[in-house]
């Protein structure tokens, strides 16, 4: 296996499927399909999950909620998230323990750093809700910071496209594809991958991310593998 350790960041969006809103059983049920064989592999995975396909906390801003209480509505709605992947991963035989920046001792365990590492190395695998605990940082950014902390190999962002492109692919068809990118092209042109204090962290850090298609059955195993799927982005393109 290319990666011993990853941080697997899931958008809030691509649990709902096609569905307009909340949670599809069958995407919960693939992740966990595809976890399970990672994890029986010996890879230590992580995860970091959005919440907006319940509530986002910009979109709540926009529509005249104070953006610090927005984010906070947000925070609850990724705790949700998480709760949910635990139960889909459980029922796929994945130990699975759930940790929220937020303290909410009856439903998940406080974000601890090193509980949730010694957590990894027992083969567990740790779902982080609750973003960063701070309102003004996005998911994005907690999957950068996370990994950062539990020292991850690399950091998978796993969407509805099947890497970066130049433009949106889905309103021009001569969108281009990026396999490889720099992190400091992804700054500079303003590639939107994720927001830029992420890239900045992953960048400083020297964790690498790789962008591919969640809804490939088999993706996740193939990215731990190492295999060119996506785009991967590092600290030269």
């Amino acid at each position: 296996m290319a990666y011993e350790r990853v941080l697997l960041k899931l958008s809030g969006e691509a649990l709902m499927g096609d569905k307009p809103y909340g949670i599809d059983p069958a995407i919960v049920h693939s992740i966990a399909e595809d976890v399970s064989k990672v994890v029986a592999n010996g890879t230590q995975l992580a995860i970091v999950v959005g919440g907006g396909n319940i509530f986002r906390g910009l979109k709540g801003s926009a529509a005249g909620m104070d953006r610090a209480t927005a984010d906070y509505v947000g925070m609850l709605a990724t705790v949700m998230n998480a709760i949910t992947l635990q139960d889909g991963l459980e029922r796929a035989q994945v130990p699975t323990r759930v940790q929220t920046a937020i303290e909410m001792q009856q439903v998940a365990e406080p974000y601890i750093r090193r509980r949730a590492i010694r957590h990894l190395e027992k083969g567990r695998v740790v779902v982080f809700g609750g973003g960063c605990g701070n309102p003004f940082f996005t998911t994005d950014t907690t999957a950068a910071l996370r990994a950062a902390e539990i020292n991850a190999d690399v950091v998978f962002k796993a969407t509805k496209v099947d890497g970066v492109y130049d433009k949106d692919p889905k309103k021009h068809p001569d969108a281009m594809k990026y396999d490889n990118l720099g992190f400091q092209e992804v700054l500079s042109k303003e590639i939107a991958v994720m927001d830029s204090t992420a890239i900045a962290l992953c960048k400083d850090n020297k964790i690498p991310i790789v962008v591919f298609n969640l809804f490939e059955p088999g993706n996740i195993s193939k990215a731990v593998a190492g295999e060119q799927i996506g785009s991967r982005i590092g600290n030269s393109s």
